[in-house]
C-alpha cells in the first residue's frame, strides 16, 4: 500500500479500524476448519459491492452495479458456482468519500458478512487496508495503487497503476500511434486531478508515453479534485505552451467526464488542432446531450476492453446480459463493463476453487489462474497484481457516434521505474 493511500486511511479511520479489528474476533471465520465460512452457505455465496453512485461533481458510476448484477444473474441462471447461487446484495454508495468507502467496507464485512466484494469502483479506496487484513477477496478496475500488490484485491484487467518493480501497460500510447501516424517527433501534454489517483496517473503515463517515443512536454496533477473549475484558462495556458511556447500534438486528460468537458471545450476555443484523448468518455449516454456531444467531439477514448462496436461472441453475450438485467435495452457504458468484468473474474476463480469454498481455497485457485478470450483479453494471476493484462483499444467520438480508431490489441508492458 502506498504512503498517500495509508495517509488517507489513517486520517479518516484510526478509531473505526481499531473497532473493526476488535469486532472481527467474534465474527465467523473466513476459513472454516470446524467453523462457518463468512458469506458461504450450502447453497449460496454472499457478495456485495462499493460504488460511487453520487459525487460532488455529479459524476456517477451507478451502472457499475447493473453490470455486476447482470453477470451474477446469468451465473445463477446457469446453475451458480459449483452448486451455489450468488446472493448479490447490490452496491453501497460511498459518495466518492474516503470515510464512506471505509464505512461501506466495514458494513459489508462485519454486518452483512459477505464472502467477497465485487465490484469496488471509486477513485477513493480507503477501505483497502481493512479488506486486505480481513482477507476479503475484492474486485474492481485496477486504476488505483491499492489494486497493485495486495493478495486479496484484484483488478479485473490487472494492475493499471503499478508500483516500482511492476510494469506499465502500453495500450494507450501504442494504440495512439495509429492516430498520430507514429510517435516520432510527436509531443504530448498530460493533465490530471490534484489527488492520489491523479499523481500516480501522471507518474505512470509520463513514463509510458516517453517509452513509446513521444516527447512529454507537460505533465501535472494540478486540477482540484473537489469541484470542476469554471475557468480553465490557467490550465490551458500552461499545457498549450509547455514545448517552448508551442502547443503539443496530443493533449491527454486523466480526469472524469465533467472535467474533460470543461478542459476540451477550453482547449478547442484556443484553436487547438491536435489530438484530444482520455480514458473516461466512452458512454453512448453522453450522446443524448448536444452540449456534451459537441464538447467531446473528436476525442479519442482509451478502452481496456473490447469496444461495444465489436461483434465478438463475448460482446454479444455482454449486451444480452445487460439488457436482461435492466429489463430493457439501455445505452451501454464503461461502468457496466467494470461491474460485469469484476463479477466475471470473481466467478471464474470461485469456479476453479471447487465445492469446498473457503478464502484459502479461493486464494489457492487464484494463484496460477489464467484464461483467454475474455472482454479484457487474456487474464493471468498472480501476474495481474503487478502488471495489467495489456490489452485495449481506442474509439473516437465523431459526428455523434463512436468509431474504432485503434483496434483491440494486446501490447507488451514495460517496467515501471
Amino acid at each position: 500500500m502506498s504512503r498517500p493511500i495509508r495517509a488517507i486511511t489513517a486520517t479518516v479511520a484510526a478509531l473505526l479500524l481499531a473497532t473493526a479489528c476488535n469486532s472481527t474476533a467474534t465474527s465467523s471465520a473466513p476459513d472454516g476448519k470446524g467453523a462457518s465460512v463468512r458469506g458461504v452457505s450450502d447453497d449460496s455465496i454472499k457478495v456485495g459491492g462499493i460504488v460511487s453512485m453520487t459525487t460532488a461533481s455529479g459524476y456517477s458510476k451507478k451502472d457499475t452495479d447493473l453490470g455486476a448484477r447482470a453477470r451474477f444473474d446469468r451465473a445463477n441462471a446457469e446453475g451458480g458456482v459449483n452448486g451455489r447461487t450468488i446472493d448479490y446484495l447490490g452496491a453501497e454508495d460511498d459518495g466518492q468519500d474516503p470515510a464512506k468507502n471505509l464505512a461501506a467496507a466495514r458494513k459489508l464485512v462485519q454486518q452483512e458478512k459477505v464472502f467477497a466484494i465485487a465490484p469496488m469502483s471509486s477513485v477513493t479506496f480507503s477501505g483497502a487496508d481493512f479488506l486486505q487484513k480481513q482477507k476479503v477477496p475484492t474486485f474492481g478496475w485496477g486504476t488505483l495503487p491499492s489494486f497493485c500488490g495486495p493478495t486479496y484485491i484484484y483488478g479485473f484487467g490487472g494492475c493499471m497503476v503499478p508500483m516500482p518493480g511492476g510494469t506499465i501497460s502500453q495500450t494507450w500510447p501504442e494504440g495512439l500511434k495509429n492516430v498520430t501516424d507514429g510517435s516520432k517527433g510527436r509531443t504530448v501534454a498530460i493533465l490530471a486531478n490534484d489527488n492520489d489517483a491523479g499523481t500516480f496517473a501522471v507518474r505512470t503515463y509520463k513514463q509510458s508515453f516517453a517509452s513509446a517515443g513521444y516527447k512529454v512536454t507537460y505533465a501535472k496533477a494540478s486540477v482540484p479534485a473537489t469541484s470542476v473549475p469554471s475557468d480553465w484558462s490557467a490550465y490551458t495556458k500552461e499545457l498549450l505552451r509547455g514545448d517552448g511556447g508551442k502547443a503539443p500534438d496530443v493533449v491527454v486528460s486523466v480526469m472524469q467526464t465533467p472535467y474533460n468537458i470543461g478542459l476540451f471545450t477550453a482547449v478547442k476555443r484556443t484553436g487547438f488542432k491536435g489530438v484530444l484523448t482520455d480514458p473516461t468518455d466512452y458512454d453512448p449516454g453522453l450522446l443524448a446531450k448536444s452540449a456534451t456531444k459537441q464538447a467531446l467531439d473528436g476525442v479519442h477514448v482509451l478502452l481496456s476492453f473490447e469496444p461495444f462496436e465489436s461483434d465478438s461472441e463475448k460482446m454479444r453475450q455482454f449486451k444480452a446480459d445487460i439488457e436482461k438485467a435492466a429489463g430493457k435495452k439501455v445505452p451501454l457504458n464503461m461502468h457496466m463493463v467494470t461491474g460485469y468484468m469484476s463479477a466475471d473474474l470473481f466467478l471464474a476463480i470461485a469456479q476453479k476453487a471447487g465445492k469446498d469454498l473457503t478464502v484459502a481455497s479461493f486464494q489457492k485457485a487464484a494463484d496460477g489462474f489464467s484464461d483467454s478470450g475474455t472482454l479484457v483479453g487474456s487474464r493471468r494471476l498472480p501476474a495481474g497484481r503487478k502488471e495489467s493484462f495489456g490489452c485495449g483499444a481506442l474509439v473516437q467520438l465523431k459526428g455523434g457516434t463512436y468509431t474504432v480508431s485503434s483496434p483491440f490489441k494486446c501490447y507488451e508492458p514495460i517496467p515501471f521505474k
